[in-house]
């Protein structure tokens, strides 16, 4: 039977989704499952292993029967993920022995302390391309062997397995056949030696991580394992996080291209090709998707933790608006800010600062301020700290942005998207089809069943807008500099005198 369609498992933060694409790049059927979020103690989230695959089983069958599309019919599956959530699971039982650690879990932190007392700093930046951080999975699998009743025992006795959520996923889709993961998940553990393409075996050895629970590290598209749909085996073809997906989707496996996910956080990556660049302003260096028979590529990525979620924390926490869609409207329907800027550090700052301790903050309320100006300036505060990220990148990289590309809930947001044009001063390129995490999961599938060739992403890739700069610079450069000068009061080392 002849091969029409690809299948992306997308699993992400707060969802887990199957899409369906036909060969041409578009969307046939989705299905999405909302996550259910649980926090135990402040700066603690996890998710729940079991949910994760049960909701993604669930939406594939959906998919599968919304359109009565026939398992033969299907080159393969591609899957992206949240990155650095931390599973640990029964060997034997495949079953998880605690909840995923999400990669917002802010527990960690002490053990990032000790590490960075040991000196290993340099190390790590050196080898891995990661800063010393919670953010990362290493010190959560750590945490996870050591506060889990018997697991440090277990993972000794070869009786464990981690993964991040892609291994997961490949284990329980496979019947335990496959313990496996990609290049550009592996690179985000923070035990992944970047240079030599290989677990660290120092890093391993300061967390105390014996080697039998991790995964095998092959290439984002290669064969990962089969799912079973009645009977009929359809191959996993493709894997990577959902950062370096959303590159690849956008046309990014070319050294120059630079691309900004707006979703629960923002996440900016730049290709640098086969240059391994080491950041000297608090970007991470980190492994783009990898391909047979291809050198490995770098990207350079900024993230900043709190990007969608400031959105959220305004219609959930703060109740000032019912919807996100909201706040479009709003935004264009008030006059520009002059002075009031919202610095969304609920979890701490990430790149460029990396101020774990940093809290959200509200500069320069006055009397004649009221919701619109805050929802302005909440929406306004994912531009800065992508202008943040992004004059990082230059510094770094010694290359001018030319332009943007775009992708994630917010990026429908026709506000932000021509504000982040003026803020940055470049062109900011919207596609018409905003799922390319789950399109660059699909392409790195498609690629591997022989479906598609590498030079065919450009050409299923399509503009929908470009958003082209018209603020004026001492506008733009007056406030921005108001802006770093928030930044700097919030982070924790600011002085209180």
């Amino acid at each position: 039977m002849k091969k029409k369609y690809v299948v992306a498992f997308d699993q992400g933060t707060t969802s887990t989704r199957s899409i369906l694409f036909n060969l041409q790049g578009g969307i046939e059927a989705i299905a999405q499952k909302e996550l259910t979020q649980f926090y135990p103690q402040s700066g603690w989230v996890e998710h729940d292993p079991v949910e994760i695959f049960n909701d993604q089983r669930t939406t594939f069958h959906e998919v599968m029967v919304k359109t009565g599309v026939h398992p033969e019919e299907i080159a393969g599956i591609g899957i992206t993920n949240q990155r650095e959530t931390t599973v640990v699971w029964d060997k034997r039982t495949g079953e998880p022995i605690y909840n995923a650690i999400v990669w917002l879990d802010k527990r960690t932190t002490p053990i990032c302390e000790v590490l960075k007392e040991s000196g290993l700093e340099s190390y790590v930046k050196e080898h891995t391309g990661l800063v010393i951080d919670s953010y990362f999975s290493g010190t959560k699998l750590k945490w996870i062997l050591e506060n889990v009743s018997g697991a440090r025992e277990k993972a000794l006795a070869g009786e464990l397995l981690f993964g991040t959520v892609d291994s997961w996923l490949i284990y329980k889709f496979s019947n335990g056949e496959k313990h496996v993961t990609d290049h550009s998940n592996a690179s985000r553990t923070m035990l992944f030696n970047i240079k030599e393409l290989n677990w660290d075996n120092t890093l391993l050895h300061a967390l105390d991580i014996p080697t039998s629970v991790l995964p095998k590290v092959q290439t984002s598209s290669s064969e990962f394992g089969i799912v079973d749909y009645n009977g009929h085996a359809i191959p996993i073809l493709g894997v990577a996080g959902d950062q370096q997906a959303a590159l690849f989707g956008q046309g990014g496996y070319k050294p120059g291209i630079a691309k900004n996910t707006y979703g629960t956080g923002c996440f900016l990556l730049m290709n640098t090709g086969k240059k391994h660049l080491s950041s000297n302003n608090g970007l991470l260096t980190t492994l783009g998707c990898s391909l047979k028979e291809q050198e490995i590529s770098y990207v350079l990525e900024g993230s900043i933790f709190v990007g969608g979620a400031a959105i959220q924390w305004l219609r959930d926490k703060m109740k000032l608006i019912e919807n996100a869609s909201e706040t479009e409207a709003i935004c264009e329907g008030i006059p520009p800010l002059q002075n009031l800027f919202v610095v969304p550090a609920f979890a701490g700052l990430g790149a460029p600062h990396w101020d774990a301790d940093a809290k959200g903050a509200i500069y320069g309320l006055t009397l004649d301020m009221g919701r619109e100006e805050v929802i302005k300036a909440t929406v306004e505060a994912l531009a800065y700290q992508t202008k943040d990220v992004i004059n990082a990148m230059i510094a770094d990289s010694d290359n001018e942005l030319l332009s943007l590309k775009v992708d994630g809930g917010a990026s429908a947001n026709n506000y932000l998207m021509q504000f982040q044009s003026d803020i940055l001063d470049v062109p900011v390129d919207r596609p018409k089809m905003l799922e390319v995490t789950a399109l660059g999961a699909a392409m790195l599938a498609g690629i591997e069943a022989g479906v598609w060739r590498l030079e065919d992403i450009e050409n299923l890739r399509e503009v929908d807008r470009k958003f082209l700069p018209t603020m004026d610079d001492e506008t733009r450069n007056t406030k921005y500099s108001k802006w770093q000068q928030a930044v700097t009061r919030t982070k924790s080392t600011a002085s209180n005198g």
